[in-house]
């Protein structure tokens, strides 16, 4: 595993994010954060390494078992690593590690300790402090904890004081993650860009008698292409698979008359892009594949439309649901009530989920959504995903036309002092401009041929 090495820009990004972390928690607190530790596939074979995201939004540090530790006011210093030390023979296998040098010269660490030192070293740093601010969701972390004040616990006949309290570490630093800094909103920006790319070029490449997992691996290889790789597994689906909201098996064969849709992210830099798409096969949209597609899209619209300082969270799923409930009325799938008023929960069958996420080291990234109860209010540097759907089953009281078809649109937006800015709009979404570029795709491919 190579040494990491960051930017003089990258140091200054994360010490800021330490600073206000250690803001929020106040100077009575020390903070344990920890990295992941490296999960086994099979056998000795170990699943490809994904950092914490909480530990790579202080540290920038890609190793696994790592701990950081904030200690306010500390004399000796306030940032403190432990870290597997950089040992020669390990490196012969697995590349060298930062070590305790580099936790210092790189990674900005006041002090670095071997993680051997771990039960010795700890119980000492937690020492006149009244809480500790750690992760509730690492039981493991949470226990070893707990054995650590317990040390203290018995030393505190010696004029120790040890902490009293356990915090969890999430509501202020997730909130703190929401937000996004310029540092970040630019590499989102590039992990948007080329999560469209990939798109464009899954999209080119569709043609009848392929499968789905072909297309899979165009997305892959334009992610892998940029140094990325998917921020989740790609979700290729034709046909009825697209009424299969989490389809995974990515095996079927692309037929004509087909719809196919795809939903997918490159990560790039840690950061997550999350676009959905739909394409026809033949290049050209069915009459009712037509109508539901662009009542999808008219949703959407919609939703990005209510995205602005100051509105709730909720806003974009309810103008989507109004402009949904109506469209279904209108294609006939859903009956209209005695009054003229839309059907309240008829809906729920073709659009089950919300409208969109937070979006950022995580594809479903932290930040809560309700605060005392209500829907918080947009703020400048959120990000958020829009995607509304509708999914149509197979089912007999379906009219013929419609059965099968399933449509999601989705597009990564940030929040911006007047608005929205839609970092996905490099992949076509009108029905024009899907036809024309699969046009174009397709009689290149036959100039080619």
């Amino acid at each position: 595993m190579p040494v990491n090495t960051l930017s003089a820009l990258d140091q200054s990004e994360y010490g800021k994010r330490r600073r206000r972390l250690l803001k929020m928690v106040g100077r009575k607190s020390a903070v344990l954060v920890p990295a992941t530790t490296e999960i086994i596939r099979n056998n000795d074979n170990p699943y490809p390494f994904r950092q914490s995201s909480d530990f790579l939004y202080l540290t920038g540090l890609n190793e696994p078992d790592a701990l950081l530790v904030l200690c306010p006011k500390r004399a000796e210093g306030e940032i403190i690593l432990f870290v597997h030390p950089n040992d020669p023979e390990r490196a012969r296998w697995d590349g060298p590690r930062a070590g305790l040098e580099g936790a210092r010269r790189v990674f900005g660490a006041d002090q670095a300790f071997a993680l051997e030192e771990l039960d010795d070293v700890l119980p000492e740093l937690l020492v006149g402090y009244e809480r500790i601010t750690l992760p509730f969701c690492d039981h493991e972390l949470v226990q070893s904890a707990l054995g650590w004040l317990d040390i203290l616990r018995k030393k505190s006949r010696g004029g120790i004081n040890p902490p009293q309290t356990l915090k969890d570490l999430a509501e202020p630093l997730h909130e703190l993650r929401l937000i996004k800094s310029p540092v970040e909103i630019a590499k989102m920006r590039r992990a948007a860009s080329i999560s469209a790319q990939a798109h464009r070029t899954a999209a080119a490449a569709i043609a009848e008698g392929m499968y789905e997992y072909e297309l899979a691996a165009d997305l892959q290889r334009i992610f892998h292409q940029h140094h990325g790789e998917a921020s989740f597994a790609p979700i290729v689906a034709c046909g009825a698979n697209a009424c299969v909201l989490h389809y995974r098996a990515n095996e079927a064969r692309l037929e004509s008359g087909q719809l196919v849709l795809i939903d997918a992210g490159a990560e790039i830099e840690h950061y997550a892009g999350d676009i959905t798409r739909v394409w026809p096969v033949d290049g050209r949209f069915t009459k009712p594949q037509r109508a539901v597609y662009e009542l999808v899209l008219k949703a959407q619209m919609a939703a990005i439309d209510e995205i602005r300082p100051g509105a709730r969270f909720d806003a974009p799923h309810e103008a989507a649901v109004r402009v949904i409930q109506q469209g279904l009325i209108e294609l006939g799938l859903i009956p209209q009530t005695v009054d003229g008023a839309p059907n309240s929960e008829g809906y729920k069958r073709f659009f089950m989920h919300r409208t969109g996420h937070w979006l950022g080291l995580d594809v479903h990234d932290v930040g809560r959504y309700k605060i005392d109860g209500q829907w918080r209010e947009f703020e400048p540097g959120m990000v958020v995903t829009v995607e509304p759907g509708i999914y149509i089953d197979a089912a007999e009281d379906i009219p013929k036309a419609y059965r099968g078809i399933g449509v999601r649109i989705e597009d990564d937006v940030l929040v911006t002092p007047k608005g929205a800015d839609i970092l996905t709009h490099e992949v076509p979404k009108t029905v024009e401009d899907i036809e024309a570029f699969m046009n174009d795709c397709k009689a290149r491919h036959r100039l080619d041929a």
